[in-house]
C-alpha cells in the first residue's frame, strides 16, 4: 500500500477526523492515537495538527481550552452544527465514490 494509501489519505483525513470528532470531543493527540489504533501508523502527528488549525479557521469545530495536569492547557475540538452539515456532506460524497468505484470493480469481474 505505501505511497498509494498515503494519497489517498490526504483527501479523506479531513473528513476522518470530523467524524471521530461526531463521536466524542477530543485534543489532537488523541485523535492521532486513534487513528494509529485503527491502523493509520504513517500519520504524523504534526499532519493531524495542521489539520485542526484549518478546520477551526473554517469554522467547523468549536475550541475550549483544558488545563492539563501535565502541561498547558489542551485544545479540546468538538464539532459543531456547520461541522456536521460539512461531515454529513463528505458521507454523501464517500457514498457516491464507493458505490461508483464498486461498480468498477465488478466490471472488472
Amino acid at each position: 500500500m505505501g505511497k498509494q494509501i498515503t494519497e489517498m489519505l490526504k483527501g479523506t483525513l479531513e473528513g476522518l477526523v470530523l467524524a471521530i470528532l461526531a463521536l466524542r470531543p477530543a485534543y489532537g493527540y488523541e485523535i492521532t492515537a486513534w487513528l494509529r489504533e485503527q491502523g493509520f501508523t504513517e500519520i504524523a502527528e504534526g499532519t493531524i495538527y495542521a489539520l485542526l488549525v484549518r478546520i477551526e479557521q473554517r469554522g467547523l469545530v468549536d475550541v475550549e481550552k483544558v488545563p492539563s495536569q501535565i502541561g498547558p492547557p489542551r485544545k479540546v475540538y468538538s464539532l459543531n452544527s456547520h461541522g456536521r452539515d460539512y461531515l454529513d456532506e463528505f458521507w454523501g460524497t464517500w457514498s457516491f465514490l464507493s458505490d461508483r468505484l464498486a461498480q468498477l470493480r465488478e466490471g472488472e469481474k
